[in-house]
């Protein structure tokens, strides 16, 4: 399973990043779980220049994963099934942002 792992994540566009999960056996079947992976960082400082004591920084940091399917090894191979309720998820505020953008589009070209 290293070397399907690895074909997958070579066949991963830059930007998008996705975790595979290590290799599970449930009810005899083979199984390698799929996320999408993001994570980000930052940081600030500020001050007063006629008050030297009121400097201020601060810092942090977060990250999600969301589990997008599982890519299932069986009769017919290799088969990659969504888990459709984390992909709607997902998709609804994508689809949502996506028509408010086409409407704006629409309404500035008349």
């Amino acid at each position: 399973m290293t070397n399907l792992t690895e074909k997958l994540a070579d066949a991963v566009p830059q930007g998008l990043r996705l975790s595979y999960g290590p290799p599970l056996t449930v009810d005899g079947t083979e199984l390698v779980p799929v996320a999408i992976v993001g994570y980000g960082f930052g940081g600030g400082s500020g001050g007063n220049a006629a008050d030297d004591e009121a400097i201020g920084s601060g810092g942090g940091g977060g990250g999600t994963s969301i589990p997008i399917g599982a890519y299932i090894g069986g009769v017919d191979g290799l088969r990659f099934r969504p888990n459709v309720i984390a992909l709607l998820a997902v998709g609804i505020p994508f689809v949502c942002v996506t028509g408010r953008a086409i409407s704006r589009i629409l309404k500035a070209a008349r």
